[in-house]
């Protein structure tokens, strides 16, 4: 799918910062391109969205973003494809997420033109900045906040939307360990577990660190009633290999839907693999790997897109997952999720929006 680039207004940087980055050693979010989208939102309309130089905002220490949480964002890429076009992967699903999140947040709708002419300007203008190592892209960041100035606990009337950059490196594929969460939640069913919401991650950080001192990279949260089912892991979702089958936990209100979730279920059936969505029980997942009925296990999600799991621990005991090889269903299913990016393998989908 391609576009011509939007009319939106631009005001470009007098200098460009990119001649500080080290493209061959990226760290996750450390650098970010010259410029970035806003747009704000007040008077129950949204101004004209423009490019500027990406800088320190001026804000209230009121504002209310900052006091009750109203701040959601998406997180996606895009890649430099083989013939040297950009590519922005799935950006209307994307959006769809993130609709999904404003709504629950009683944030005003963005219109779907004015967020991919956003996005389409911002990446032309700071196409350099897309990285084109194996494995590499530009990670793509919206967030939409309150900023209203004052005290009172309400709905804001006004908000900020606005897109930034940051060029990352290949993944590197070190397998998580994990450990089951079963004290402490997430969110809960009814709640914003669905959403891309700040204080999802916020509420989450504790216990992370509660595991990451003991030797886990990460938490496997489970249901908030008894702790019996799994849900999904802190920064993605997770996918077994069940005697055959892609099984996933099924996606209720406390599990985000995952883009590359769905790319992978969708995949899958194409590559003539049976796909279940549905509940997961932490005593199934540990005979699973016990018996070797679940011969992989691994997460899904923008950052890693397929990020191998070597160990888990349930109930206090770690459990070693089968070493996942180049024949293994993650590993093929990723190399055709990138073939797809690349430009590589057809996009019988229309996943790629396209840059010339």
């Amino acid at each position: 799918m391609t576009t011509l680039t939007a009319p939106l207004s631009i005001e470009r940087i007098a200098k460009s910062r990119i001649s500080e980055v080290d493209f061959q050693h990226l760290e996750f979010g450390k650098f970010i391109a010259d410029h970035m989208a806003i747009a704000s939102y007040a008077n129950d309309r949204w101004g004209e969205p423009k490019i500027v130089p990406y800088g320190d905002l001026q804000m209230s220490p009121a504002m209310l973003a900052l006091h009750y949480g109203q701040a959601i964002f998406e997180g996606m890429k895009a890649f430099k494809m083989n013939d040297g076009s950009i590519n922005i992967f799935r950006p209307h699903k994307h959006y769809e997420r993130l609709r999904k999140s404003l709504d629950r947040m009683c944030m005003p709708d963005i219109p779907e033109d004015m967020f991919i002419q956003s996005l389409h300007t911002l990446i032309h203008l700071d196409r350099a900045w897309v990285p084109d190592s194996e494995g590499s892209s530009l990670y793509i960041r919206p967030v939409v906040f309150a900023s209203e100035s004052r005290l009172g606990v309400k709905v804001s009337d006004q908000y900020l939307f606005i897109i930034m950059n940051t060029p990352v490196g290949a993944y590197l594929n070190k397998p998580y360990r994990l450990k089951v969460e079963d004290i402490y939640v997430r969110t809960a069913e009814g709640g914003t577990g669905f959403a891309k919401c700040a204080g999802n991650y916020g509420g989450a950080f504790y216990p992370t660190q509660l595991a990451k001192q003991q030797g886990y990279d990460q938490v496997l949260w489970t249901d908030h009633k008894d702790h019996q089912y799994i849900d999904e892991v802190g920064m993605m979702n997770v996918m077994l290999m069940i005697e055959g089958k892609l099984v996933t936990p099924k996606l209720n209100s406390a599990i985000l839907d995952g883009v590359t979730r769905d790319s992978i279920l969708i995949l899958a059936k194409e590559m003539g693999i049976e796909t279940v969505e549905r509940r997961i029980s932490v005593d199934e997942l540990a005979d699973g790997l016990k018996s070797g009925k679940i011969t992989e296990m691994f997460g899904a999600g923008t950052a890693a897109v397929v990020a191998p799991i070597a160990l888990i621990n349930i109930h206090g005991k770690d459990i070693q997952i089968p070493v996942a090889g180049a024949q293994s269903f993650q590993q093929k299913v990723k190399q055709k999720l990138l073939g797809i990016r690349m430009g590589v393998l057809p996009d019988v989908h229309g996943w790629n929006y396209i840059i010339k």
